[in-house]
């Protein structure tokens, strides 16, 4: 109506448009749609006919004449199917230069306990793909929708949830996308969704616009307490942040010169090798001998919540030893059983030493980092270990690690980037160390810089002891967390955020965009220096 308007306005004309021989050029014949559900289908083509019919009220409203409505002619091509089985050009052909937008709200749904018909679905979208069980349902339109864009003017859109460019997902799908010659066009990073549906949930979403014009200027929105603003780059990544195309990759080894990282000890046992207060009072009560046997054992609810479980580490005891106390025994021989039970065969192969966790590792100290922790947290609680105490599998542990690692990996720019490439449980963290530490870009220090680290990180310790009584849990929740602590880590943050560049950083959008651009500078070195060492080998 705007162009019509203006076109009117040109020519000096008085009368209404249809005189002159001008119409609405967007009409039901230009709308496309494919609808799963039989109903839905039917009430999105009655929603055309209202649709027009208000739209041509206004137009008679602004123009001064419409195009009366009867009798009914287009409906619009909405058809009724599937709408990742069904072919898409079949229904809206793209023939490369017409001008086609594809919007849509594809369904949400994760990877966990999804219906057999959605796995099937998806393993005609993703054919060929290696891995791809593990990506988001929504995902399947997104793949679906850039080859049917590819090559063409075409431009797409889709509402997804968040968890699309979080985590390993991104590197399962968007090299793919980058591959077919698509971009992001335009980004809004999360924000919290929800429509009028009864019970209905609130959703973290973001909106994924694709382009296959690489020229184009791209926009990225930023939704910080309701006001949305627009920023303006030269290209978007998979992360909705500014940046290069590069995708986050796990890791078996750090991306840096740091102390490796690894998952405590897996008990493998039923619960047999774990015991509660209560459990090892007993035990100490009839067989006192029994004490030497037993440590504090360290999951990621012990940890935080500060309870106490016990374990029975039974690393360099004899097999006379066991015999000798029955409560330990019969334990030792249901783990044998259970084991055996287990169609793994690397579990029955461990059933030859049933009295030992399937990991051994007991360090004289250790930085401990529970491998699932509350997305309210602004920081992950991490902390330390000693040889008195077993680290469980629900944690991560980094040996040979200092006071300077503690104070890095406790900083807000490492939590960033955990959040940034982080797994999730539910809507909680899941710190991984091959795609969270192994990825993570340490920055350069001199020996100066990393002795006030300590220090600074050490001032975070004491700010916990000061607080005696609360648990790490409380200590770190948002409502709960003492203005000591806030402050020591307050301090740490700013001295971090100034290891990677003299004036730190404003806000989270500028720490992950120059950490992004470290990791793929870092990626970059460590590719031609395999390329070196490769081409020293063939010279000799």
């Amino acid at each position: 109506m705007d162009v019509l308007k203006a076109q009117r306005d040109l020519l000096g004309s008085k009368d209404n448009l249809l005189g002159l021989g001008f119409d609405s050029v967007v009409s039901l014949d230009n709308l496309y749609g494919i609808e799963y559900d039989d109903f839905a289908s039917q009430i999105a083509r009655l929603s055309l006919w209202l649709a027009e019919h208000q739209m041509n009220v206004l137009f008679e409203q602004e123009l001064g004449a419409s195009t009366p409505m009867l009798p009914l002619k287009d409906s619009g091509h909405i058809i009724h199917g599937n709408s990742l089985r069904v072919d898409w050009n079949e229904v809206c052909l793209n023939n490369g230069t017409d001008e086609i937008y594809i919007i849509g709200n594809p369904p949400f749904k994760g990877n966990v306990k999804r219906p057999e018909s959605m796995n099937q679905d998806m393993a005609i979208v993703f054919k060929g793909f290696k891995k791809y069980k593990t990506l988001d349902y929504v995902t399947s339109w997104f793949w679906r929708g850039a080859d049917y864009i590819k090559n063409s003017s075409a431009k797409l859109a889709f509402v997804a949830t968040n968890s699309v460019v979080q985590g390993e997902q991104v590197a399962m799908l968007f090299p793919y996308i980058f591959d077919l010659g698509i971009t992001i066009k335009f980004a809004y990073q999360t924000f919290i969704w929800k429509n009028n549906a009864k019970d209905n949930a609130n959703v973290h979403v973001v909106i994924i616009g694709l382009s296959t014009n690489n020229n184009e200027s791209k926009d990225i929105y930023i939704n910080i307490k309701r006001n949305t603003s627009k920023k303006t780059v030269k290209n978007i990544t998979p992360y909705l942040f500014e940046g290069g195309n590069i995708a986050i990759s796990r890791r078996s080894k750090p991306l840096c010169s740091v102390p490796p990282i690894s998952k405590g000890n897996m008990p493998y046992d039923d619960g047999n090798l774990l015991l509660n207060s209560e459990e090892k009072n007993e035990l100490i009560l009839k067989n006192p001998e029994a004490s030497q046997w037993l440590r504090k054992v360290v999951g990621s609810d012990e940890y935080l919540n500060g309870k106490d479980r016990w374990c029975l580490w039974l690393k360099d005891i004899e097999q006379n030893e066991i015999n000798s106390i029955p409560l330990i025994k019969e334990r030792v021989e249901k783990v044998r059983e259970y084991r055996l039970d287990c169609d793994d065969e690397s579990a029955n192969k461990l059933a030859e030493r049933p009295h030992l966790f399937r990991e051994t590792k007991n360090p004289n100290q250790a930085i401990l980092i529970p491998s699932v922790s509350s997305e309210r947290r602004r920081y992950v609680p991490i902390g330390f270990i000693d040889e008195q105490k077993i680290a469980t599998n629900l944690v991560q542990i980094i040996t040979n690690s200092s006071l300077y690692d503690f104070g890095i990996l406790t900083s807000i720019i490492h939590n960033d980037w955990m959040r940034l490439v982080a797994g999730r449980l539910k809507s909680d963290y899941r710190y991984s160390g091959t795609i969270v530490y192994n990825t993570f870009p340490f920055p350069d220090v001199t020996d100066e810089q990393k002795k006030n680290i300590e220090n600074l990180a050490e001032e975070i310790l004491l700010a916990r002891a000061s607080n005696a009584g609360m648990t790490l849990a409380e200590l770190y929740d948002p409502e709960k967390m003492p203005d000591d602590l806030k402050q020591a880590h307050s301090r740490l943050d700013d001295a971090v955020d100034k290891l990677y560049r003299p004036q730190g950083f404003a806000n989270t959008e500028e720490r992950l965009a120059h950490l992004l651009a470290r990791y793929e500078q870092l990626i970059e070195a460590e590719k031609q220096s395999k390329g070196k060492k490769t081409s020293q080998k063939k010279s000799k």
